[in-house]
């Protein structure tokens, strides 16, 4: 695969062709800096132009928010000629969209080959978070999520992650006016978490070029500290996100025994507990202005009681952290049942009392199916029984 510098090669040009719907043009959403100076290269700009052509035309897509060719006026016309005829700035295609009493916006999107997949804008006082997918569908079968009953399609392409932080500034009206600075513009989409459809580490190379892309401060522009990475825990790729995205960390960890987190995030059987504390203790971020966040989903009866929350501050001595107590958001069939108020309460005290932050996430667009594990594309979705989904999680089929 290239690294983020790397020049771009056939493969490149020939997934963004592929990429392409009924037609032949390379897509320029989703290319690197390097990739994009290749590929205007090789459509016949002067390679002594290419660096500043590649300046002039992402600042179009990505600080601007242009589509057109023909509106990039500080490029010549014929050069802006050869431009729409050789290339196209194309974004996933919105479906439907649906707006929470809260405010949430979800949008089900369409991809290349009609696959689709959601992505979720949470508004809040001081920023606005964009959930964005990675993966039509998921691999890793997570029991308590509803994306995890879904089989996995495809990993996204680089174009197609970045694409849906583009389709929610559209939609939020956010691009600068012309002639204003972008700057000056208020902010609505501050923060981006990759906690949506699919395991991010899982397509590494899409996922980091895609951040990139969001991060470059001639486009998007977000800061890598307002870029939270949640990961199951692929070991292997922990250290490299950290070097190549330096992004913040989340970590789906969810139990406090290898036998419970076997079931409930099956990826542990690969990576336990103990393997994936140790790679976390090696996070290049790593500190204590840069803490990872431990995201626990609070099942009743399942990982919720005081010894759990004695054993997680055990766990996780001596790692910067917060824990992100998250109230289990039910779905049709879901084999769990929420912990009560009161218990969740209890727990975050413990936590708490023994010096880490505790912060219970307020559930947000469940009317619309929009929170933290509802996501699932309706023409993608795996049709599970509830009996099925109850096998598959270890559990008695009579659990209500």
């Amino acid at each position: 695969m290239n690294s983020p510098t790397a020049p771009v090669t056939q493969d490149v040009l020939t997934i963004a062709r592929d990429d392409a719907q009924e037609t032949d043009k390379v897509n320029l959403v989703g290319l690197t800096r390097a990739q994009m100076r290749d590929a205007l290269i090789e459509a016949g700009t002067p390679e002594r132009q290419a660096k500043m052509r590649v300046g002039q035309v992402w600042q179009w897509i990505y600080q601007k928010g242009v589509r057109d060719f023909g509106e990039m006026t500080n490029l010549a016309k014929d050069y802006r000629a050869m431009l729409g005829e050789t290339f196209e700035i194309r974004v996933p295609e919105v479906v439907t969209k649906q707006v929470s009493d809260d405010g949430t916006r979800k949008y089900l999107v369409r991809v290349a080959g009609g696959h689709e997949v959601e992505i979720v804008y949470i508004p809040e006082e001081d920023r606005g978070t964009l959930c964005v997918s990675s993966q039509v569908g998921c691999t890793l079968t997570c029991s308590f999520c509803h994306t995890g009953t879904q089989k996995l399609v495809r990993n996204l392409t680089a174009a197609e992650i970045v694409g849906q932080i583009m389709v929610a500034r559209d939609d939020l009206g956010e691009w600068p006016k012309p002639g204003r600075n972008p700057k000056d513009e208020t902010r609505l989409l501050s923060n981006i978490v990759l906690m949506g459809m699919g395991e991010p580490l899982y397509n590494f190379d899409a996922v980091r070029d895609a951040m990139k892309i969001a991060m470059d401060g001639e486009g998007i522009s977000l800061s890598r500290r307002r870029i939270t990475l949640s990961t199951s825990g692929v070991v292997p790729e922990i250290a490299r996100a950290g070097e190549e995205i330096g992004c913040m960390l989340a970590i789906s960890f969810h139990a406090t025994t290898d036998e419970v987190r076997d079931t409930l995030v099956p990826i542990n059987k690969k990576w336990n507990i103990e393997t994936l504390l140790s790679a976390l203790k090696d996070y290049p971020k790593l500190s204590n202005s840069e803490r990872i966040t431990f995201e626990y989903v609070m099942l009743d009866g399942v990982n919720d009681s005081d010894e759990d929350a004695r054993r997680l501050v055990r766990l996780i001595a001596g790692i910067p952290a917060k824990i992100n107590l998250i109230p289990f958001n039910e779905w049709p069939g879901a084999p769990y049942k929420r912990s009560s108020d009161a218990r969740i309460k209890a727990f975050a005290n413990i936590i708490y009392k023994a010096g880490y932050a505790s912060p219970v996430r307020t559930p947000r667009g469940e009317d619309i199916m929009a929170a933290c594990g509802q996501l699932k594309s309706a023409t993608e979705r795996a049709r599970k029984s509830r009996r099925e989904i109850e096998a598959e999680a270890g559990l008695s089929s009579g659990r209500s």
